[in-house]
This record gives structure tokens, C-alpha cells and sequence, in this order.
């Protein structure tokens, strides 16, 4: 039993040396065992932050975390979610208040993402270390924003990536470290989106650019910054042509939401948000405070983003990455492809949720083909475990060593936003070629 929390306090030790977060800590067996937690906010109280950073933070890693205080501009959800959560804290709409108030070593930023960058940029002024849920950024001014934040502040930012997570994600990162096709000349990678999960963004927040960045930003940074972790590169140029042609105007009716729409009955997309008791807590119950509608309809003719999209980015090391996202599929799903000079790299998925089917398979180059074995198990929870190896990551700095490089900073954060930046800049110019650095000053 020492052995095992001497461990834990190293573990909490290297924490502290990763990420920058300052504890009064002691490392006496004396200490409290409070002293030795990293003192945790949260920013931003929906689905993500009281879901996935909040209730499994709370009930999973109370050995090594202590959350000190909740904000959200909506003093209802904030409440909510502190209920859900379980914790006896203070809640907040103001977010300097939380911090003066509180005193955190962290603070986890799970807010729409085109306010990430101000809660970033704020923790870095008041001494705090940021993690912040994808898309660090949705703009290069936001993105400049952080950088320079950073650099007079002197600590890190931490992203929280979990799509490096996946078993399958990891063995393919490993197979091309292994050289397993060579050097990798180009990449096909295509994320089908069904009338599901796809609809969904057209429902929310998500569906206005000024809120997202649009899905090429808030969705794709997820692939983008996977690209790049395999590929071990750094953009230099990107091209893209996006378009919406299924969701927002391309209908003949539409509503306000769903649950006061007159066509309820004819629409294919009705969603019954009243179906999910979480949803109904955190958002139907708490309307009142800022009118946000958590079934809003996807037919709106104020959405702005694409449900189509197609990019192409070039890379330092010579790579070209073709990437397509739709949005309105009959299934979930994706393929991707690595092409090299000793063979081929395959991973696809199919299906979503608890019946999600996935392969990787190696072709090799005048030679056999064949499924690779996963020697690792998937993990329960969301994303198929992957929520819970960021989790891991994070609060306990496993894995410790990081053979994969599955940490991902602010630069990390940067160089994918980016991607999704110079992509919808590029559509926006008909096609224009973007680069990188005519963007921000990396």
C-alpha cells in the first residue's frame, strides 16, 4: 500500500512537471491527502463538461483531482450541472471571479469552441493551466491570440485529443513508426457522417461558423491532428471546396426546434430531445437563461457551414493528405488509407456507438495482405474508450513513458485548427491555396 501511493505522488509530481500547474503540495507522508490533488475548474457546463470532464473526473480520479468551482454564463446549467457532477463547490458566471475566488492549479475549458481561445488566453494571464477541449482555436486571430498568451506567460496549454486513444488509432501510429509501408507518399482519409450524428451539428451551436469555425475546425481538427501525429509533419499549404447542399435551406419547411415544429410529423430529422433525461436537465430546463435551443432545426436557413467538404493539404515532409467529410450518410463510418513505397496501410470503421466494426489492414508491397491483430482491448465508455485514455493521460500521466507521443499540446492544438482554418479560408477564396504560416507566426 506505501508503494502504491508513493507512486501516485510521483505520478502527481510529474503531472505537475508536464502540464505546469503549481500545487502547494508536500510530499511528506503528513501532507493531507487534499494537498496532493490537483485543484481542478471547469469552464463551460454542457454535454462535454459535465458528461465527459465532470461526472467521471468526480467519481474516478478523486484521488488525484479536487474540483474548487463551476462557471458557466448560464447560472441555471451551472447549477445543474454541479448537482450531476456531485460536488460541493461554488458556481460561477464569471469566469476571473472563479478563478480569483477558487485559486486552481487547472482549468478544463469545455465552452463553445469559438470561446475556448479567450479562456485560454485568460487562464494563461492568471497564472492557471489551461486544458482545453478540440478545437483550441477557430480562427487565426484566435489562434495568434494563444501563441503570443503563451509565450509571455511561459506555460503550456494541454488539448485534449482523444481520438489518439482509439486501440486502432494507436496500432496504426505504431505500425508506420515501424515503417510497416515504407515511407508514406500520400493519405486518403474520408469520415462519413450519418443522419444521426451528422444531423446533429445542423441541431446545435455547431451549424453557425461564428460559433464553430465550422465543422472542418470543430470537427475535423480531431482528424487533422491525427494526420499529423501519424505522419509526424507539419502542414505547409492547404486547398478545400465545401459547400451545404443537404442541411440548413435545402428543404422545403422548417421550424424554430423541434418540439414547437408544426411539421413534426413529416420531418425525417425530428429529434425528442425530452428522450434524455441529461439533456432535458442541462438544456431544456434551463432555456430560460440565454434561449438556447438543444433542438434546434436543421433545416434553419441561418446556417452558414458545410455539410460536404473536401480538402487537400500538402505537408513538410512531402506527404499529400486528401480529406472528405459528408455530413448525410445512410451509416457512420470511416477509411483510411496509407500509401507507401513498400505497401499499403487500410483502417476502417463502420457503424457507431456499441456497434462500431473496425479493421486495420496491411498490404504489403508485392507480398501478402492481411488483418492486423489488435493486442490491445477497447475500453469501455464513450468513443470507445477513448474518452477515458485522454482522461488517464491528463489526470494521471499515464502512459508514463510516451512512446506514442500521445500528448498534444498548443502546438498540437495550433497546427490542426489551423488545418480547418486555411481549409474553410480556402473556400471562402474559391479554392485559393492557403499557407500555413501566412496564417499566424508559429
Amino acid at each position: 500500500m506505501q508503494s502504491q501511493k508513493h507512486s501516485a505522488l510521483l505520478s502527481r509530481r510529474n503531472f505537475v512537471v508536464t502540464t505546469g500547474a503549481t500545487l502547494a503540495a508536500a510530499s511528506s507522508g503528513a501532507a493531507s491527502q487534499s494537498s496532493k490533488r490537483l485543484r481542478l475548474a471547469l469552464v463551460g457546463t454542457g454535454m462535454r463538461g459535465t458528461l465527459t470532464w465532470g461526472i467521471p473526473v468526480a467519481k474516478n480520479y478523486s484521488d488525484v483531482v479536487e474540483f474548487v468551482g463551476l462557471c458557466d454564463i448560464n447560472s441555471k446549467r451551472v447549477k445543474m450541472s454541479r448537482e450531476m457532477i456531485g460536488v460541493n463547490v461554488p458556481v460561477f458566471t464569471d469566469f476571473d471571479e472563479m478563478v480569483k475566488t477558487t485559486r486552481p492549479d487547472a482549468v478544463m475549458i469545455t465552452t463553445i469552441c469559438a470561446t475556448h481561445y479567450r479562456y485560454i488566453v485568460r487562464s494563461l494571464e492568471l497564472g492557471v493551466h489551461p486544458i482545453t477541449e478540440k478545437a483550441m482555436c477557430t480562427d487565426e486571430q484566435q489562434c495568434q491570440a494563444i501563441l503570443d498568451a503563451q509565450r509571455r506567460s511561459g506555460r503550456n496549454v494541454t488539448v485534449t485529443f482523444n481520438a489518439r486513444h482509439g486501440v486502432e488509432d494507436k496500432k496504426v501510429k505504431q505500425l508506420l513508426m515501424e515503417r510497416a509501408v515504407g515511407d508514406v507518399i500520400a493519405v486518403d482519409f474520408h469520415e462519413y457522417l450519418n443522419t444521426s450524428h451528422g444531423a446533429d451539428y445542423f441541431r446545435r451551436w455547431h451549424r453557425l461558423k461564428e460559433n464553430s469555425g465550422t465543422l472542418l475546425v470543430h470537427k475535423a481538427c480531431h482528424h487533422f491532428d491525427q494526420a499529423n501525429w501519424w505522419l509526424e509533419s507539419d502542414p505547409v499549404e492547404v486547398s478545400a471546396w465545401g459547400q451545404l447542399k443537404y442541411y440548413g435551406h435545402n428543404n422545403s419547411f422548417r421550424g424554430t426546434h423541434c418540439r414547437a415544429c408544426p411539421y413534426r410529423k413529416q420531418c425525417k430529422l425530428y429529434y425528442d430531445v425530452t428522450k434524455n433525461p441529461q439533456f432535458v436537465k442541462l438544456y431544456v430546463d434551463c432555456e430560460s437563461e440565454d434561449g438556447y435551443l438543444r433542438d434546434g432545426c436543421v433545416w434553419a436557413e441561418s446556417t452558414n457551414i458545410y455539410d460536404s467538404m473536401s480538402v487537400r493539404v500538402r505537408y513538410r515532409n512531402g506527404v499529400i493528405l486528401t480529406y472528405t467529410a459528408n455530413t448525410y450518410q445512410p451509416y457512420e463510418g470511416q477509411s483510411i488509407s496509407f500509401m507507401g513505397n513498400k505497401g499499403r496501410l487500410d483502417y476502417q470503421t463502420f457503424g457507431g456507438g456499441g456497434h462500431k466494426v473496425s479493421e486495420v489492414r496491411l498490404t504489403r508491397t508485392f507480398g501478402k495482405s492481411e488483418i492486423v491483430p489488435m493486442t490491445e482491448q477497447a475500453r469501455a465508455g464513450e468513443h470507445g474508450g477513448a474518452d477515458a485514455g485522454i482522461r488517464d493521460l491528463v489526470f494521471r500521466n499515464l502512459p508514463n513513458p510516451d512512446p506514442l507521443s500521445l500528448r498534444a499540446g498548443m502546438r498540437a492544438g495550433a497546427l490542426s485548427s489551423l488545418i480547418g482554418i486555411a481549409a474553410y479560408r480556402s473556400i471562402e477564396q474559391n479554392g485559393r491555396l492557403v499557407r500555413i504560416n501566412d496564417l499566424v507566426k508559429l
